[in-house]
């Protein structure tokens, strides 16, 4: 079954939030607020970009997704069930002893998890060796890095951005997803990385900036990476919301981790399915 073709992509970021909700509630808390403002992008990349076979994780011709964020690990997880790669019995498990969706991604665990993510700032330099050796076995397959806006404040991050443009990565593409929250506080507050996109083009780089939370957009600019003919890597830089799709959450000062008490869990799933409704009337 092709589930890319039986869904849209705004039903699928829904069951994405959802299932993330749904995963958040077992441990009472988590990087919720980064699963709900990530959902669309994450979506867009299962449900309409990446080459993959759901039954068969690691077929040689697949697309390859790197958490670098691996505190992201719970909205991977949701994307991944979505996808059909991983079962959705499983979410139940999640954070649990002897689990396969442990609280940070491991890539030991979870099939579909291409890398062990956490040491934040080492994705894209194994992206660049990923791409380096998939080019060498003249693959098709792309190289995805998904990485946070605080990875930028490291300096590998741009040894590597340096490193892919030098050897014209054509099959490597970073997604960034700049919500402006760290442990600490703001990320521009922490160590401004503006302006991204033209620091990434003086780099060499091929620099979309976006809307994380308008799928429209995210698809073109998906679309706009692969198609690209030059000889150089692509960078789509996703401005997305934190704890998208729930106002109780969006409107958190703080939400970089967040303990939810207990009701609120329901209540947020209420009012993802109730939004949900509204839009299928529309």
């Amino acid at each position: 079954m092709d589930i890319k073709v039986q869904r849209p992509l705004s039903e699928r970021a829904y069951r994405i939030r959802r299932y993330a909700l749904q995963m958040g509630e077992i441990q009472g808390q988590g990087y919720i607020g980064q699963a709900l403002g990530y959902a669309d992008v994450l979506a867009v990349a299962y449900g309409h970009a990446l080459n993959y076979r759901p039954e068969e994780p690691m077929w040689e011709g697949r697309d390859r997704f790197l958490l670098s964020h691996g505190h992201y690990a719970i909205a991977l997880y949701a994307a991944l069930i979505e996808a059909g790669i991983v079962d959705e019995d499983e979410l139940q498990t999640y954070g649990c002893d002897d689990s396969r969706l442990p609280m940070s991604g491991m890539a030991s665990y979870t099939p579909g998890m291409e890398i062990s993510g956490g040491s934040l700032g080492q994705g894209l330099a194994i992206a660049v060796g990923m791409a380096l050796g998939l080019r060498q076995k003249k693959s098709a397959a792309f190289v995805y890095n998904s990485m946070s806006d605080g990875e930028l404040d490291e300096g590998a991050t741009w040894e590597a951005a340096l490193s892919a443009a030098h050897h014209g990565l054509s099959n490597l593409i970073c997604l960034i997803d700049v919500n402006n929250q760290q442990a600490d506080g703001n990320s521009n507050r922490m160590l401004g990385f503006e302006p991204l996109v033209d620091k990434f083009n003086a780099f060499g780089w091929y620099t979309q900036r976006v809307d994380g939370n308008d799928l429209a957009a995210v698809v073109n600019a998906f679309d706009a990476a692969r198609q690209l003919e030059a000889a150089k890597p692509r960078a789509i830089v996703c401005d997305t919301l934190m704890g998208k799709g729930v106002p109780f959450l969006e409107k958190r000062e703080k939400n970089h981790f967040i303990r939810v008490d207990p009701p609120e869990w329901q209540q947020a799933i209420a009012v993802l399915d109730a939004a949900r409704a509204v839009g299928a009337t529309k």
